[in-house]
């Protein structure tokens, strides 16, 4: 039998969300405002921590690195996804893909870990106060830092390395507003099975590992605040995980619905908006509205800005 000719695609079209040229229009408005909010939020959150030495503590590094990754992933999205609103082609090439999605899965792995970290952070401060300092040294939170920069590093370069190995040659349409991972394998004419594999392999003990030890580190710390004879150290301590726990659960929910078997056609849009454009733009107002020390130092921030720039009301 004579071999069916076909040409590989080094090019792809993302889809996006509609032809309407108003819904385009508003749509650009929209997700161009949220980016910009974004970017203020959490770059702004991550200066304050960076200025203020009573911020240097382990809770406040996790969360500046978590505002970093969050300022990662829609820096990663977000920018492409406005730009093919007004393109008449959008395109993106395999490479512009895989370097997407290599931003993308660096930021959403930190973030596992990160929130993970955060989670035992809690776990340590409420119920074993006397030994926080040793147990959580700075130290050892920018070595937990650091580590999770350079598993998420690796877990993404395993990825886009197994995405080297397929090839194209299907339709060049992409069925989603960024290049993720699950669109591009139903795209491939090599079999996928193989990066299918290392996705079970990498991911879902990551997945099973830091959902377990937040699980784990809520249930320890819900046990010590119910054993609290004071309503006030009660009430405190809860106060402390809200915003913390907030943010896991919608993180968490959001990602278990989008990892699901794989599927054809695409179902997933709408999840994929909520944890790549729109939990980067809560996490720094979750964080920051509920906690006194942030507001305390962005005010004071504030108060000494405009005395630079006022100099006579000193006086």
């Amino acid at each position: 039998m004579a071999k069916e000719n076909y040409s590989l695609t080094t090019e792809f079209i993302l889809i996006g969300f509609t032809d309407n040229p108003s819904l385009k229009i508003l749509l650009f408005l929209v997700f161009f405002v949220i980016y910009l909010i974004t970017m203020v939020g959490n770059l702004g959150l991550v200066a304050l921590i960076f200025k203020d030495r009573h911020l240097h503590t382990p809770m406040y590094i996790f969360l500046g690195s978590l505002a970093l990754m969050d300022s990662c992933c829609s820096c990663a999205i977000t920018p492409k996804m406005l730009e093919n609103f007004f393109s008449k082609d959008r395109m993106i090439s395999l490479y512009e893909c895989m370097a997407q999605f290599y931003f993308l899965c660096v930021a959403e792995t930190a973030d596992c870990f990160l929130l993970a970290a955060m989670a035992y952070d809690r776990y340590v401060a409420i119920c074993s106060p006397l030994q926080y300092h040793s147990m959580m040294s700075k130290k050892l939170c920018i070595q937990m830092t650091i580590g999770t920069f350079i598993a998420s590093n690796l877990h993404s370069m395993i990825h886009v390395g197994f995405l080297l190995r397929l090839t194209f040659c299907r339709s060049h349409k992409i069925d989603h507003f960024f290049c993720d991972i699950l669109p591009l394998y139903r795209l491939s004419c090599t079999d996928p099975f193989l990066n299918e594999l290392m996705i079970y392999i990498f991911s879902m003990p990551i997945q099973i590992f830091t959902i377990a030890t937040v699980l784990i580190s809520y249930a320890c710390i819900l046990f010590t605040v119910f054993k609290m004879k004071s309503k006030e150290g009660r009430g405190k301590a809860l106060s402390t995980c809200a915003s913390h726990f907030l943010s896991v659960s919608i993180f968490y929910i959001c990602l278990l619905m989008y990892i699901r078997p794989f599927e054809e056609g695409n179902k997933d849009i709408p999840v994929a908006i909520f944890y790549t454009i729109v939990i980067p733009l809560l996490n720094p107002f979750i964080y920051s509205l509920r906690n006194k020390e942030v507001i305390n130092v962005l005010k004071k921030t504030i108060k000494n800005c405009n005395l630079k720039l006022h100099p006579l009301r000193k006086n």
